[in-house]
């Protein structure tokens, strides 16, 4: 067992600093709340009929939502990211519209992506590829990240992303990828420079070959790096050099590998935070405005 583990609960409380009814206002597609609007777009939803920030705003027609979307970027309230994510009322739930991503925060909508845990066997112990994302990246430049991971695009499934994402991001083949296995759903909320985000991440643990080596397809990654799963623990533990999200796919990782004790206090604590979240507005449960 690696040294204490209870540093690892401020990543969990820093992904969880939601309280969107303390500023936002409700957001429903078709009288079923399915958000949270930054107020932002308080006057500007006001003057399109849509309700209040008093009453909350409701869009009757779910269908309407992702021009409204492409209305709000051109109108300068958000930069386009020119990619559709499905829109839902609930995590559980089938979508019901659609909006660009670059608008998902500025509505507090879930958005669903996948991160993978890229893990070689070695003689001395398994190993975690790591990679760096490009400097110019909009969000979050010149951390520490996956070696895969990314939203899910509107009619996709998460093994679908995940196999796209892979290309794109690592050069993994396409029989490699399908060996990847699912390994836990992760939820948070938090506010974020972007907005409100609202997050479901689908996680995968895939062991390469030991003769692998990634290579960038996209641009969005720096570099990348083989490191012992122990040097990932003490990262994780003693630094913020991951990004934000990361760290709790990678604390998941370290439960089930038992360099957390899951069954210790702190263990049960953070598999219940990262399973259900701690903030009072988590993804899968839009409607709680007991805040």
């Amino acid at each position: 067992m690696l040294p204490n583990p209870s540093p690892f609960l401020r990543h969990l409380q820093q992904c969880n600093t939601a309280n969107p009814a303390a500023t936002r206002a409700p957001f429903s597609l078709a009288g079923a709340q399915a958000g949270w609007i930054t107020p932002a777009l308080f006057d500007r939803l006001t003057q399109a009929g849509l309700g209040s920030e008093a009453d909350g705003f409701n869009l009757p027609d779910p269908a309407a939502l992702e021009g409204l979307g492409e209305q709000l970027a051109t109108e300068g309230f958000y930069t386009s990211h020119h990619e559709l994510f499905d829109v839902a009322t609930d995590v559980d739930r089938p979508a019901i519209g659609r909006i660009d991503r670059g608008a998902l925060p500025l509505f507090g909508l879930v958005a669903a992506g996948v991160h993978m845990n890229g893990l070689v066997r070695t003689a001395s112990g398994l190993h975690l590829w790591t990679g760096r994302r490009a400097a110019n990246k909009r969000l979050d430049p010149a951390k520490l990240d996956h070696l895969v991971a990314g939203g899910i695009p509107a009619g996709h499934t998460p093994d679908e992303a995940l196999a796209k994402e892979a290309a794109e991001e690592a050069s993994i083949a396409p029989a490699l990828i399908a060996s990847a296995e699912k390994t836990a759903r992760i939820v948070y909320a938090l506010d974020r420079p972007e907005g409100l985000r609202r997050d479901v991440l689908y996680c995968y643990d895939l062991y390469l070959p030991a003769d692998f080596t990634p290579i960038a397809a996209d641009g969005e990654v720096e570099s990348f790096t083989l490191m012992p799963l122990e040097e990932a623990f003490r990262i994780v533990r003693d630094t913020d050099d991951f990004k934000f999200n990361v760290n709790l796919v990678l604390i998941d990782l370290f439960l089930r590998h038992g360099l957390i004790d899951p069954a210790s206090a702190e263990g049960s604590l953070l598999r219940a935070g990262l399973t259900y979240g701690l903030s009072t507005v988590s993804p899968g449960h839009a409607a709680r405005t007991d805040a």
